[in-house]
This record gives C-alpha cells, sequence and structure tokens, in this order.
C-alpha cells in the first residue's frame, strides 16, 4: 500500500482488522474452553468390523473426508455443487489473507502473477455466491430450510467478495473508497463470524474427530469399496 494513506483507511486496515481479528480469536477460545468442558461419550459396545479399522484410522479418515468428495454419495452425485464449495472456501481464505497483505506485506502485489492468481480466485468465488444465492431464494426446499442468517451471510460473503475482487490490484488514491470498504466488511465479517452459522468450522475438527474414533472402533472407518459378485455384475 502506499506509504501516504489517509487516517481513515489507515483505520481501516490496521486498528480495525487488528481489534477484529484479537476479538474473533477471544470469542473462539472461550467457545472451545466451553466445548471441551463437557465430557465425550465412552463405547458401550466391543471393537468390531475387520482389522485394521481402527479409532486413530478412523480420526484421520475422519478429518480427511473433506478432501474425499467419493467418499459420500452426496458428493459424487452432485459434484459440481462440491466444486463449488472448494472455490466458495479458497475465496473466503484468500480475501482474508488479503487484509492481511495489504496493509502489511503490500510488495507482493507487485508481482503480475499473483495478482491476477487472487483475483481470479476470489471473482471465482464471487461467481459461485451469485449462484448460491440464486439458488437459495429460488429452491423451495432451500428456503424451507434456510434462516435469515443463511441468507444474510450468504449476501455479505457474496458482496465482500466484490469488493476484496477490486481491491487486489488498486491504487488508494484512486479506490480509497473501495478500500475502505472492503476493510470495513472485513472487520465486521471476522466480529459476525464467531455468532453466526459461519463458525461451523471452529467444530469441524472436534466433531470429526469423535465421529470418526467412534466409527473407527466400530469398523466403519476407513471405509472400504465392498466388490460385487460376479452374479451381480451379470445382472
Amino acid at each position: 500500500m502506499h506509504s501516504e494513506i489517509s487516517p481513515s483507511l489507515h483505520f481501516a486496515s490496521h486498528t480495525l482488522q487488528e481489534f477484529a481479528l484479537l476479538f474473533m480469536a477471544v470469542v473462539y477460545v472461550l467457545r472451545i474452553i466451553w466445548l471441551l468442558s463437557f465430557p465425550a461419550g465412552k463405547e458401550r459396545q466391543a471393537a468390531t468390523g475387520p482389522p485394521g479399522t481402527t479409532p486413530a484410522k478412523g480420526i484421520l479418515y475422519s478429518w480427511l473426508n473433506i478432501g474425499m468428495p467419493w467418499g459420500m454419495e452426496s458428493t459424487r452425485k452432485k459434484f459440481f455443487l462440491y466444486v463449488q464449495f472448494v472455490v466458495f472456501h479458497l475465496g473466503v481464505t484468500v480475501a482474508i489473507g488479503l487484509s492481511i497483505i495489504i496493509p502489511y506485506a503490500p510488495e507482493l502485489l507487485t508481482s503480475a502473477v499473483l495478482v491476477r492468481l487472487l483475483q481470479v480466485m476470489i471473482w471465482a468465488a464471487f461467481i459461485v455466491g451469485c449462484m448460491r444465492i440464486i439458488r437459495r431464494f429460488g429452491l423451495k426446499y432451500m428456503r424451507a430450510i434456510s434462516s435469515p442468517d443463511d441468507y444474510f451471510c450468504l449476501l455479505l460473503l457474496t458482496g465482500w467478495f466484490f469488493f476484496a475482487a477490486l481491491s487486489v490490484n488498486i491504487h488508494q488514491q484512486k479506490g480509497e473508497f473501495i478500500l475502505i470498504t472492503y476493510f470495513w466488511m472485513t472487520a465486521f465479517f471476522l466480529v459476525y463470524v464467531p455468532f453466526s452459522k459461519i463458525s461451523h468450522y471452529l467444530y469441524y475438527p472436534f466433531t470429526r474427530y469423535y465421529f470418526g474414533k467412534t466409527m473407527g472402533y466400530r469398523g466403519v472407518y476407513p471405509m472400504r469399496r465392498s466388490v460385487k459378485p460376479d452374479w451381480m455384475n451379470d445382472s
């Protein structure tokens, strides 16, 4: 970022972001402490399943399951929705990283290759956000399971992607309004996330840990593809 910036932009890109990150970290630590205060349930049956399916392997498989779309029927049959999921969440990661790069490592944005890569990833996430908005508003079964928070978060993130994409390679003298808007939206996003459904990723490592441990103990995880008998292949 240019060495001479306005007080408004400096506050939005430094003080405000640091406060938002600190606030989110404190809330998350408190929520994790609360989550771990509950004792985990114990298995009430003997270990089952073939040899090689242990709780440790089940935990690892459960953690990595998000990167194995072939492991779930929903992602196997609707692979395009899985691709949207990946693009959307990568966009979130990149857009948050951009809020750190611009004020603290702006020299990275002198690379035309990196700038183009960031733009492509964030614009792709913006397009996916628009598609998700249409899907959530347009399909009646999606409306039936959606809460006001679902709509608000989706609209917020999609609008945030728009300003993030514009902020990747913008001169502060000509685009200070865009940068300030992007940083304020980023700060609001960081503060709001712990209290919204977006915070589900906080629980992912813990829920998948216990789920994988149980399924590994019962011989379900890691999942193994069954081989059809010859008589079934002939039908």
